[in-house]
C-alpha cells in the first residue's frame, strides 16, 4: 500500500477495516482478492476546503475514491459560465467520466476537508480482467453516473427536481450511517441552484415554501452523534492506536408561533481504542455503521 505525502491518518486504516469499505471496492472482493488490491492503493493527504483534486483537462490517471468529506464537480464553458456537475461523499467514485478521453472533462474542489484513496486506472482495468466482481463494479458504477445524469435530463418542474434532490441526498446519508432527516449542506445555494438548471431566486422561493411545509412536521426529538478520531501512541504491531471519541446532541424541536424552534442538550459519549492487532483495525460492534 502506498502513501501520497504521508499522514497519520493515512497509515491507520487497511481497505477491510475503511469506513466507506461496502460502498468500495472491498465490498465485492474476496480476501485473496482484496490484498492485491490494497498494494496498489494510494492514499493523499487532507485538501482543505476550496482545494482543487484535479482540474478541467488534466490527464486522466487515477480512479479516485473519497474517504473523508464532500467534493463538488463543475465545468467552465468557453465564455467562462460554470455548471456544476455533481456533489460526492464518502465511498463516491470521482473521474470516471475522463475514462474515454483520457482527461478530466471537469474541475472537482473540496467544499471542506477531504482525504482520498487513489487507484491508478491501467492496473485496475488489468485486475479487472481477472475478478469479475471488480469489473461489474466498475459497471454499476458507471451505470450509476449515467443514470444520475439522466434524472437531470429529464423535463421535470422546479419544485420536483429540488424535492428529487433532497431526497437523493437523504438516501445518500443514510446508506452511509448518517440521519437521513437532518443534516448540514456543504455546498452553497448557487451551486444547489447551478446543479438543478435553477435561478438561485426561484431556488430560494422553493426553500422558503418548502420550509414552511416541513415546519408542521417540526416537533420531535432527535439525537446527532459526532465522531472524532485522534492517533494515540503506537502500539506493539508499529501502527498508533487509535482513540475515538463520541459527542452526542439531543435536540427537542417545538413549532413557536411560524417559526421551528431547537433546544439543544449535550450528552457525554463514549470513548473508544481501536488497536492494529497484526492485520486489521478491530472495530467494535457498535461502530460497524461507521
Amino acid at each position: 500500500m502506498r502513501i501520497i505525502a504521508g499522514t497519520p491518518s493515512a497509515r491507520c486504516w487497511a481497505c477491510c477495516s475503511c469506513p466507506v469499505a461496502p460502498e468500495c471496492f472491498p465490498g465485492v472482493l474476496a480476501a485473496a482478492h482484496l490484498q492485491e488490491l490494497e498494494r496498489r492503493v494510494e492514499h493523499t493527504a487532507p485538501v482543505h476546503a476550496g482545494g482543487l483534486l484535479f482540474r478541467q483537462g488534466d490527464p486522466f490517471q487515477y480512479i479516485t475514491v473519497i474517504r473523508l468529506g464532500m467534493v463538488k464537480t463543475y465545468a467552465v464553458d468557453r465564455d467562462g459560465r460554470e455548471q456544476t456537475l455533481g456533489f460526492h461523499m464518502p465511498g463516491d467514485f470521482i473521474g470516471l467520466s475522463a475514462i474515454d478521453e483520457q482527461r478530466y472533462p471537469c474541475n472537482a474542489i473540496a467544499l471542506d476537508t477531504v482525504t482520498l484513496c487513489r487507484l491508478p486506472f491501467h492496473e485496475i482495468a488489468e485486475l479487472a480482467t481477472r475478478m469479475p466482481s471488480l469489473q461489474a463494479k466498475l459497471f454499476r458504477l458507471m451505470s450509476r453516473d449515467i443514470a444520475r445524469a439522466t434524472q437531470l435530463a429529464c423535463n421535470s418542474m422546479a419544485d420536483e427536481r429540488l424535492a428529487a434532490f433532497l431526497i437523493d441526498m437523504a438516501d445518500r446519508m443514510a446508506a452511509r450511517g448518517y440521519a437521513a432527516n437532518r443534516w448540514q449542506l456543504t455546498m452553497s445555494r448557487m451551486d444547489i441552484a447551478s446543479y438543478l438548471r435553477l435561478a438561485p431566486e426561484t431556488l430560494s422561493r422553493l426553500l422558503r415554501r418548502f420550509q414552511a411545509e416541513w415546519d408542521t412536521r417540526c416537533a420531535g426529538d432527535s439525537i446527532d452523534v459526532t465522531r472524532t478520531v485522534a492517533v494515540g501512541p503506537k502500539g506493539r504491531h508499529g501502527l498508533a492506536d487509535l482513540i475515538l471519541r463520541e459527542r452526542r446532541v439531543t435536540t427537542h424541536s417545538w413549532m413557536d408561533g411560524d417559526s421551528c424552534r431547537d433546544q439543544d442538550t449535550p450528552v457525554e459519549g463514549e470513548r473508544h481504542v481501536l488497536r492494529f492487532d497484526g492485520r486489521r483495525y478491530a472495530v467494535p460492534e457498535a461502530l460497524q455503521p461507521l
